[in-house]
């Protein structure tokens, strides 16, 4: 099957060429007909699999066919992303395929000047990206107007939930029109996920490109057991030994991402971190460092990672696992992307074993455990509670992300436990 078996125009089939796409992934031969049929949609898919020119391609086409003048602060197609960096990611992707075509887009996020955003708004555009705050700050500003929106698009939509934004998002809908198109879409099929789907969506086509909850098959997973005091050296000799040119690295908290970057530049290994207490131009020169091999290493947090498109990324490392076992199938899932070979290793010290017990059961599988010599785990030490912040682990419940909404400024028992990640 080929691009142009879908009836896409000359233009967006030229844009399609430039970026030397051949053959429509297995989501995208799915999606993109739904789509084009002007249908509700739900689908579950993994990071990587296309998903993205799965929606982008069809809507552009769409919205071309049937062009209409802009208004004042008027937006035809919206979508909503949970985080700054997919959002500009994604408008990116609808700026690259929609090159050739009469298409205004941009994208509005927390973290820059309001004001700019709200002079571009101001003469209408076909396509926002937005994030679920700054969109609400928009809306009581009166900057921008949702009434003659066409398409709805949650992309990311569990990541959403995990983060808090279902009332954002509820609030949203009220300023759309009743009929519109929606696309949701997830990479984890969860009953959360239905629930919202059934509160919006209408007769949708379910697309599940993905088996429910697991990880690409392109990814080879390894854990190392290792002591807690030994992991960053672990790491050191494994980027080095190895000779890793480029290494995404998780842990739980912001205060601990930054520590082991500034322990790995001791070691000789050029690090940056990247998370919520960073500004977003520190976050935007984190990502382009890294993505042009200035840096080796990009430490994370799990919010700060979720939805980075980094191509052909080879390597990732579970410096700590995550409390929630759900995410370290998102966490992996940025390497081994679009049918490239990837390598998730996780590095797991004894007070870990409970959170690696509930991954595998997710998993339905064993995951291989390979101990480094020379790092071997000293049988002596007994397993410690992890502390999240409070001085104890948090027990997962399917619900364990709860984020600001709005404009994201949360409340004083909310910044202390956001303090942590």
């Amino acid at each position: 099957m080929s691009f142009k078996d879908f009836g896409f125009s000359e233009e967006l089939l030229r844009a399609i060429a430039d970026q030397d796409y051949r053959e429509p992934t297995s989501v995208q031969q799915m999606a993109i007909p739904v789509v084009l049929k002007g249908h509700d949609m739900l689908v579950s898919a993994q990071t990587g699999t296309g998903k993205t020119a799965g929606f982008t391609l069809p809507m552009l086409h769409r919205l071309c066919t049937r062009p209409k003048p802009r208004t004042q602060y008027s937006v035809r197609a919206l979508i909503l992303t949970p985080t700054r960096e997919l959002a500009a990611q994604v408008e990116e992707s609808v700026r690259t395929y929609g090159k050739y075509l009469p298409i205004k887009s941009t994208n509005v996020f927390g973290g820059v000047n309001i004001n700019t955003q709200i002079k571009i708004l101001r003469g209408g555009v076909d396509i926002l990206v937005a994030t679920p705050g700054r969109l609400l700050d928009l809306v009581s500003q009166r900057a921008v107007d949702l009434s003659k929106v066409e398409i709805l698009v949650l992309d990311e939509a569990d990541r959403m939930l995990d983060m808090g934004f279902i009332n954002d998002i509820r609030k949203i809908i009220t300023h759309l029109p009743k009929t519109r198109q929606n696309l949701l879409f997830c990479a984890t099929f969860s009953d959360e996920i239905k629930r919202l789907a059934d509160g919006f969506l209408t007769s949708p086509q379910l697309i599940e490109a993905a088996r429910r909850n697991t990880a690409a098959e392109s990814i080879s997973q390894t854990i190392h057991p290792v002591d807690n005091s030994r992991k960053r050296e672990l790491l050191s000799f494994l980027v080095s030994s190895k000779e890793w040119k480029q290494v995404l690295v998780f842990t739980r908290t912001k205060h601990g991402a930054n520590r082991l970057s500034q322990q790995l530049a001791l070691d000789g290994i050029s690090s940056t971190a990247i998370h919520g207490n960073k500004t977003q131009a520190a976050r935007t020169k984190a990502l382009a460092d890294f993505k042009n091999g200035a840096v080796r290493v990009l430490v994370a947090t799990d919010i700060a990672a979720r939805g980075l498109d980094i191509d052909q990324l080879p390597h990732v490392v579970n410096f700590e696992l995550p409390m929630v076992p759900e995410d370290y199938v998102h966490r992996i899932g940025r390497t081994g992307r679009a049918g490239c070979v990837g390598e998730a290793v996780s590095l797991v010290c004894i007070d870990e074993r409970e959170l690696l017990t509930k991954i595998e059961r997710l998993l339905k599988c064993s995951l291989s455990k390979v101990v480094i010599d020379g790092y071997e785990p000293n049988p002596a030490i007994k397993a410690q509670p992890i502390p999240n912040g409070r001085g104890f682990q948090r027990k997962s419940n399917g619900n364990s992300h709860q984020r600001p909404s709005s404009n994201n400024r949360p409340s004083n028992h909310k910044r202390q436990r956001g303090k942590f990640r």
